[in-house]
């Protein structure tokens, strides 16, 4: 393996309490190789700078200590996962977790699949499809304590995708990286309908940076009434007023 420099990594993990062995700092390293080593096949991130990546990839996922408590077993649904972010870069700092990360897309999966059996993870699988379908009755529907998405959709877009997915008490949290407050108010109604409630919304900036982020925590205090999800491309076209 290749020497990098981890000191800000290790700085930045210091700021939002995550502390990590020197084998999971070793899988942090690695699956930094595999995503730029795949990435020059296949379109996984438009970022493939080694202190970039490090922030704005895997301290931006982990940043969920913000607002989730990760010490405690759970299971979690990453929905969109894409190259793995926040699910995977979750599951080696926190192996507690039981992770599934989902995408429409097969190629990503197969790139997540390689990383998974690299890293010899267990408790992470992926799953391929959409969320409209994996969230119907009969599916997987209201079985994780946790969904997690940094996909780009607007919340009440996204909490369609997502909320279906969540028991009750369980929580949805969005990872955004803009100022939410907007999004916020014209999304309350389409959290209400779908069984959620906002419960908290921390914003922040990445350490030793000027990189904004927000999360959002929607609790599920309902359970989503069944024609919810609506059928593929619905919750983006018509998001739910």
């Amino acid at each position: 393996m290749s020497i990098y420099d981890t000191g800000q990594f290790r700085k930045d993990l210091q700021e939002i309490q995550v502390q990590l062995t020197d084998l999971q700092m070793n899988q942090f390293i690695r699956y930094y190789e595999m995503l730029v080593e795949w990435n020059g096949f296949m379109n996984l991130t438009g970022i493939t700078e080694y202190e970039e990546v490090m922030k704005k990839h895997f301290i931006d996922s982990l940043s969920l200590t913000r607002i989730f408590d990760t010490s405690r077993e759970c299971r979690v649904i990453d929905v969109g996962t894409g190259a793995g972010f926040p699910g995977l870069a979750l599951k080696i700092a926190f192996p507690w977790m039981e992770i599934t990360l989902l995408d429409s897309l097969n190629k990503r999966l197969q790139f997540l699949d390689a990383v998974i059996a690299e890293l010899g993870l267990d408790g992470v699988h992926t799953l391929h499809g959409r969320a409209e379908d994996y969230a119907r009755p009969g599916q997987i529907r209201e079985q994780f304590d946790l969904c997690v998405s940094r996909a780009v959709a607007h919340l009440a877009s996204l909490s369609e995708y997502c909320l279906p997915f969540v028991k009750l008490g369980g929580c949805f949290v969005s990872y955004k990286s803009e100022k939410v407050s907007e999004e916020l108010e014209i999304s309350k109604n389409a959290i209400f309908l779908l069984g959620g409630k906002i419960i908290k919304t921390e914003e922040f900036t990445l350490p030793d940076s000027d990189i904004f982020r927000s999360l959002i925590c929607v609790e599920k205090v309902q359970p989503t009434s069944k024609k919810y999800p609506r059928k593929a491309g619905m919750p983006t076209k018509q998001p739910i007023k």
